[in-house]
C-alpha cells in the first residue's frame, strides 16, 4: 500500500474519514507553538485556494481558520466579531468600493 505524506494541519474529523475509507491515518497532537505556526500556514493555504477558486466553500475555510487562530491566541469568536464591528463603525467597511490612488500633501 502506497504512503502519501501530507505533514499539515487538518480538520478534526479527517482521521476518522480516512479510517472509514479503509486507510490508516498517522497523526500527532501539536504543541501550542506548533499549532499557531501551522494555523498561520493553513491560513496561507486556504487563502491561496480561495484566490484560485473564489467559491463560498473556500471563503468558509478561510473563516474557520481565522476562528481557530483567534481561539488559539486566547480570543473568542465573539470578541473577534466585536472588534471587527467596532473597526467597521470607526473606519468603515469595503462596501463602497473606494480605491485610494494617492494622497497629496
Amino acid at each position: 500500500m502506497p504512503t502519501i505524506t501530507h505533514n499539515k494541519l487538518v480538520r478534526d474529523k479527517i482521521p476518522e474519514i480516512i479510517t472509514s475509507a479503509g486507510k490508516q491515518a498517522v497523526t500527532r497532537v501539536l504543541s501550542d507553538e506548533e499549532y499557531l505556526a501551522e494555523l498561520d500556514r493553513k491560513l496561507n493555504e486556504e487563502c491561496a485556494e480561495y484566490q484560485a477558486d473564489k467559491s463560498l466553500e473556500e471563503m468558509a475555510d478561510v473563516l474557520e481558520v481565522l476562528y481557530a487562530i483567534a481561539e488559539a491566541r486566547g480570543y473568542s469568536v465573539e470578541e473577534l466579531e466585536r472588534v471587527r464591528a467596532a473597526k467597521a463603525d470607526k473606519r468603515g467597511r469595503f462596501a463602497e468600493r473606494i480605491f485610494l490612488e494617492k494622497v497629496v500633501e
